[in-house]
């Protein structure tokens, strides 16, 4: 049958005449005419009597099974039809449902892909979540890009981070080797870890400017963080693909996002804690109240190399520069 019959199928009436029931109606009905058109041309008398008996009889007939059809059809399509369809609705809501639950669990809600230059989408979708976040937990290599997000917020919330430690040469070494295949060819390795453990200290410094922003930054330093940046919010984790090979000659990979409840949520915010509360790492804190002598004193432990004023403001400038034009690329307005 024809697609637009099924179509068309929808009503007792008109599923009246896709039965065979149609076919004995009609012949009824032609012969209930044929009979009274024949006698109406007869001179009275029995045979007359007879046409005109059996004319209406039929057409009696006709209209009787007419009814009767329709009668029944309405009863069937209520008996068997409906409740077909109710099924078949219900089952195709709770299959939608399902589809959504795996579509939350696993799919990511957005997808940046790999860039040379800041997305300002990426970055607008990041700080709306940032700014209704009461905790941000940041696993990262120089936390540089989180501070200068913290100096943008007007609210305060709990800071943790993870970062690489700077007197580990294997922390540097596959940040290094991303950012080379990124470059030209005249540079080398060397002048690329020296600006990696650059960008450390500037994190550094900017993680005590942004303590006016957090109730409490709490640092751990490992010797072997994941090559993939994470950044864990209140309803929303952001995995960043440094280890995806087909970002690999762009400064700004492929990131995606997923939604507080999904499966990736729940894993990485557990596996952030457990690294964050780890014994293997070595954990420090900045407050509110942490003054410049302690943050000096924090510097050296971290680094292993001493930090003076005039280092300081040198990083303190470079930070801010980063931060000013990090802001203007992104279009994030403080």
């Amino acid at each position: 049958m024809p697609a637009e019959a099924d179509r068309l199928r929808r009503t007792p009436l008109q599923e009246i005449f896709w039965t065979r029931t149609s076919l004995l109606l009609t012949v009824l009905v032609v012969v209930a005419g044929f009979s009274l058109w024949i006698s109406s041309m007869m001179d009275p008398g029995a045979g007359k009597t007879l046409l005109t008996s059996l004319g209406t009889g039929t057409l009696i007939s006709a209209v009787v099974g007419f009814g009767q059809t329709l009668i029944t059809a309405t009863a069937s399509q209520r008996a068997m039809v409906t409740p077909v369809i109710e099924e078949s609705r219900r089952a195709l809501e709770a299959l939608s449902a399902e589809y959504r639950s795996l579509n939350k669990e696993f799919f990511p809600t957005h997808v940046f892909e790999a860039t040379t230059d800041p997305d300002p989408l990426f970055n607008r979708v990041m700080t709306e979540d940032l700014d209704v976040a009461r905790h941000y937990f940041f696993r990262g290599f120089s936390g540089r890009h989180a501070a200068a997000r913290l100096l943008l917020s007007r609210t305060e919330r709990e800071l943790r981070v993870v970062i690489a430690d700077p007197r580990d040469e294997g922390a540097i070494g596959g940040r290094a080797r991303y950012l080379l295949r990124s470059e030209e060819a005249g540079v080398d390795y060397e002048t690329i870890r020296s600006r990696l453990n650059d960008e450390i200290s500037i994190g550094l410094v900017g993680l005590f400017l942004a303590r006016s922003r957090c109730s409490l930054v709490d640092i751990t330093v490992v010797a072997d963080p994941p090559l993939d940046r994470l950044e864990v919010f209140d309803e929303s984790v952001w995995v960043t693909l440094y280890s995806d090979i087909r970002g690999a000659t762009t400064l700004y990979p492929r990131t995606l996002r997923f939604s507080e409840g999904s499966f990736l949520y729940n894993k990485e915010r557990s596996e952030f804690l457990r690294v964050s509360q780890s014994r293997s790492g070595r954990h420090f804190r900045i407050s509110t109240t942490t003054t410049r002598a302690d943050f000096l004193a924090l510097y050296e432990k971290i680094t292993g190399s001493p930090l003076s004023e005039e280092n300081f403001l040198e990083l303190e400038g470079k930070f801010h520069s980063f931060r000013k034009e990090f802001t203007t690329l992104a279009e994030l307005n403080p």
